[in-house]
C-alpha cells in the first residue's frame, strides 16, 4: 500500500511539473514576416517551441513596422524572430526601456547586411580588388551598359529607400569624377536579372544587395569592406538616407550595421521558461541560411517546408541551440 501511494504521488508531481512546464508557455503567436528568411526562421522556432517545448504556437502575418507597432501597443504577436530594427531604433530602445518589450538574441543571423557586393569570378581575377576604394579606381573593368567608357554601378530601383543612400555615398564618393554613372534596374526583378546575367557570361558586375538572400547565397557574391570608417550617424540618418535637396555634403562612409534582432514581449518574457533560452541561443550561420533561401526558391519551398528541410539536414546547428533531451524529442517526431 505504501510503495502504491509512493507510486501515486510520483506519477501526479510528474503530471504537475508537465503541466506547469507546458503552462509557462503556454500559448503564443509569432509573427511571419513577409521575406523568405524571416518566414524560415518564424517557422523553425514554431516547430521548435511546439515540438520541443510543448507551446501552442500561432503564426501570424507581419512586417516590420507594423508588426512592432502591435507588438508595442497591443503585446501581439508575442514573438518577432527578425526583426531588423534600423528603421525602428528610437521607439524599439523606449520601449525596451519601459519593460514593454525584451531584445532576446541581438545577432540571430551572422554575416548579414546590406553593401555593394562584386562576384567571386572577379574577385578571383583581380584580387587586388579588396575594397570599394579599390574598385573605384577600375571603372574600365564594369562598363556601363549604356556608355561602355564608364563604369557602371547598380543601383536600386526608383521608390526604395536605398535608392537615395546609393545616389548620396555616390556623390560623397566623387564617383562622377573617378569616372562612374549609376545604373537603374527598373525594379527588383531588373537587379536581380543584372547580377544574374553577369553571373551567367562571367562577366564582373558592382552593384549594391543584402543578404540573406537567395540570390547571394546562389552565386556566393562578395561583400566589399567600404575602405573607409563609418562616418558617423549625424552623416548618415541626417544626410546619406534623406533626399538629395536635403544632404547638401555627404561625407564618404562605409554602411551603417545592420541590425536584426529576436524581440519578445514582457508577457512572453515572463511565461516563456526554457523557450526563453532557447530563443537566446538559436543563431543561423549566414552561409546556412542563405543556402536555406536558395532552397526556398530553388524548389518555390514555404516556411514551413524550408524549416522542415532545416531540422531534418542540419542537426549539428539546431541541436546546439537546446539540451540533448528536447534535441532528441524533436528528432522523434516525424514530419
Amino acid at each position: 500500500m505504501k510503495a502504491l501511494v509512493t507510486l501515486i504521488f510520483a506519477a501526479s508531481a510528474m503530471f504537475i511539473g508537465h503541466s506547469v512546464v507546458a503552462e509557462n508557455c503556454g500559448k503564443i503567436k509569432v509573427a511571419e514576416m513577409n521575406w523568405p528568411s524571416a518566414e524560415l526562421m518564424a517557422n523553425v522556432d514554431k516547430l521548435i517551441l511546439e515540438k520541443g517545448f510543448d507551446c501552442d504556437v500561432e503564426l501570424v502575418a507581419g512586417a516590420t513596422t507594423t508588426t512592432f507597432a502591435s507588438m508595442n501597443e497591443k503585446g501581439q504577436p508575442d514573438l518577432a524572430s527578425e526583426l531588423w530594427v534600423n528603421a525602428l531604433r528610437v521607439p524599439l530602445k523606449k520601449a525596451l526601456n519601459e519593460g514593454r518589450l525584451h531584445t532576446i538574441n541581438r545577432g540571430p543571423i551572422t554575416e548579414l547586411g546590406e553593401g555593394w557586393w562584386i562576384p567571386p569570378h572577379t574577385v578571383k581575377k583581380h584580387p587586388e580588388l579588396k575594397t570599394v576604394l579599390d574598385v573605384l579606381k577600375r571603372p574600365e573593368l564594369f562598363p556601363h551598359p549604356e556608355d561602355k567608357s564608364k563604369g557602371g554601378f547598380v543601383t536600386c530601383p526608383a521608390g526604395w529607400g536605398c535608392q537615395l543612400t546609393n545616389a548620396n555615398l555616390y556623390r560623397a564618393f566623387e564617383m562622377k569624377k573617378k569616372g562612374w554613372r549609376l545604373v537603374d534596374p527598373g525594379s527588383s526583378a531588373g537587379l536581380d536579372g543584372s547580377m544574374a546575367k553577369a553571373m551567367q557570361r562571367g562577366e564582373n558586375w558592382f552593384g549594391y544587395y543584402w543578404s540573406p538572400t537567395a540570390m547571394i547565397g546562389k552565386f556566393k557574391m562578395k561583400k566589399l569592406s567600404f575602405g573607409v570608417p563609418f562616418a558617423g550617424s549625424k552623416n548618415w540618418d541626417g544626410c546619406i538616407v534623406k533626399p538629395e535637396q536635403e544632404c547638401a555634403n555627404p561625407k564618404p562612409s562605409a554602411w551603417t550595421k545592420s541590425e536584426v534582432h529576436s524581440v519578445i514581449t514582457d508577457r512572453f518574457m515572463k511565461r516563456g521558461g526554457a523557450a526563453i533560452t532557447y530563443l537566446k541561443n538559436r543563431v543561423f550561420p549566414g552561409s546556412v541560411m542563405n543556402a536555406m533561401l536558395v532552397y526556398m526558391s530553388k524548389n518555390q519551398a514555404s516556411g514551413q517546408d524550408a524549416a522542415i528541410e532545416f531540422l531534418q539536414k542540419q542537426r549539428d546547428i539546431w541541436g546546439s541551440w537546446i539540451s540533448p533531451k528536447i534535441a532528441k524529442k524533436i528528432e522523434s517526431v516525424k514530419f
